[in-house]
């Protein structure tokens, strides 16, 4: 079994589902007392949220490109970010390190790709949602035509992941606020939600709404665990 780097902290609220999620999956498909071979470095969360506000994605690069490189250091054998925001600088952990990445956005194009699904929401930071770097690969690699919230409704969203959801917060009203967006987007012909950020699967679940949702952190570590147990 390979061992899965893991950049966290961004939020610890959503990281902390990323290990129990390569644990569980690593028990579920080996049996016994498996578990995930993993390290983790994480951040302050409180740090990189400072520098996104400021748009110091320079700063932001930096930071990551040196825990990519510890864990690289450590004896990992690939480099997992367990946020979907921060990919926006995911190519300065690529020039960093000799160790493969896998971005979140790939790992989520392929289990959209292979539902056969040609149209889907995306909610999350209004970085994830307006910004081409998550967005461009699921359009380009795999032919999906992305739909996103009003911009009133960005602003929505944005504010109750940084206000609420990586502090821990996950209020019943946000929830319905959340799933009205969700049912909007339905109304402009969204086939599936892509719940792009690591926070929000803790607050929608697919029971929520009436279409398929994509748990980004879920998808995530599944082809962690797919890469950690190939041709092992």
């Amino acid at each position: 079994m390979k061992t899965i780097g893991l950049i966290g902290g961004m939020s610890w609220e959503s990281s902390k589902i990323y290990y129990e999620y390569t644990n569980s999956i690593v028990k579920e498909r080996l049996g016994g007392s498996h578990s995930a071979k993993s390290i983790m470095t994480s951040v302050d969360f409180s740090e990189i949220e400072e520098l996104t506000f400021q748009g110091n994605w320079n700063k932001i690069g930096d930071l990551m490109a040196n825990h990519a490189v510890k864990l690289e250091k450590a004896g990992a054998d690939m480099t997992l970010l367990c946020t979907n925001t921060i990919h926006l600088v995911s190519d300065r952990i690529t020039q960093s390190t000799a160790i493969p990445f896998l971005h979140i956005a790939d790992a989520a194009g392929e289990v959209i790709q292979a539902t056969g699904l040609k149209k889907v929401a995306l909610l999350g930071t209004k970085f994830t949602m307006e910004k081409d770097f998550y967005t461009k690969i699921l359009q380009d690699k795999y032919h999906l035509k992305i739909i996103i919230p009003s911009e009133e409704e960005r602003q929505i969203v944005h504010n109750t992941i940084y206000n609420e959801l990586v502090k821990g917060k996950f209020a019943e009203a946000s929830k319905q606020v959340c799933i009205q967006i969700i049912e909007d987007l339905i109304t402009k012909g969204a086939e599936g939600v892509i719940l792009g950020c690591t926070e929000l699967p803790l607050l929608i679940s697919e029971s929520d709404v009436a279409i398929p949702t994509f748990n980004t952190t879920l998808i995530h570590a599944q082809k962690a665990v797919d890469f950690a147990l190939a041709n092992s």
